[in-house]
């Protein structure tokens, strides 16, 4: 059972999104979060396109190498939610993410996903591919044809209103929030970033190998009621998951 604060976080973010259902006090004590990772193995999750030493466990962390590029995927769809993550960088410059709502496969011939990414970069990757360091600091935005609206644009993409992203070896929080098809992040305790209107709200969670060490911890979700969500809404399921 959640405790009192989990009770009035969930409400009051429900009520910040504006949703179009209604929360009951009595169902609102039924939700809480549980472990996405378990900090032991694997699973509940699935290799998409990687190897299987791409990503190992070790002392309550999913550590991956980051090679070869492409995802690992949860073994079912989640719609609406709050993801908790715990990540670090242990390369300078060192790029990865989460896809939420995604196909849960690779799109064509790109080793990615089609879904909205919730970008890691290491705050050297900025300086090592000459790029603003708004790149950095929790970039949200949609993948492989994908639609969204950003809150923040930088093109396609929304850009965090505020720097709070911490450099090699150091741990970061992620909190993201995903409710019909609109996603707000907070970065190591603050909101700084959202979009909205994703054409898809219903899909996989997956982790993103992308050529550099990063560490995971903590991964935690609380799944949230569901709203009106349309086939074409809906990711296509992958193995009947």
């Amino acid at each position: 059972m959640p405790n009192n604060f989990q009770q009035r976080f969930m409400i009051a973010i429900l009520l910040l999104l504006g949703l179009s259902f209604q929360v009951e006090a009595q169902e609102a004590s039924t939700l809480g979060f549980r472990p996405l990772f378990n900090g032991k193995d694997l699973t509940g999750w699935v290799d998409v396109n990687t190897s299987p030493e791409t990503w190992k466990v070790k002392d309550g962390m999913l550590i991956c190498s980051g090679l070869p590029i492409g995802v690992m995927r949860s073994d079912r769809q989640y719609e609406n939610f709050i993801l908790e993550v715990e990540w670090r960088h242990m390369e300078a410059g060192g790029n990865s993410g989460v896809f939420i709502w995604s196909e849960g496969t690779p799109f064509e011939d790109n080793p990615l996903t089609k879904a909205i990414e919730v970008q890691m970069l290491e705050l050297d990757w900025a300086v090592q591919h000459d790029r603003t360091d708004a790149y950095v600091h929790g970039e949200l935005f949609p993948t492989m044809g994908m639609k969204a609206i950003p809150d923040n644009p930088r093109g396609t993409r929304s850009k965090s209103i505020e720097k709070r992203c911490k450099g090699k070896g150091e741990w970061n929080k992620y909190v993201v929030v995903c409710v019909d098809g609109t996603v707000k992040l907070s970065v190591n305790g603050k909101f700084v970033n959202g979009l909205r209107a994703s054409e898809r709200k219903k899909g996989y969670i997956c982790l993103e190998a992308e050529g550099a060490e990063i560490h995971f911890r903590n991964i935690r979700i609380m799944e949230l009621p569901g709203g009106v969500t349309s086939a074409e809404q809906t990711a296509p399921v992958v193995d009947g998951k």
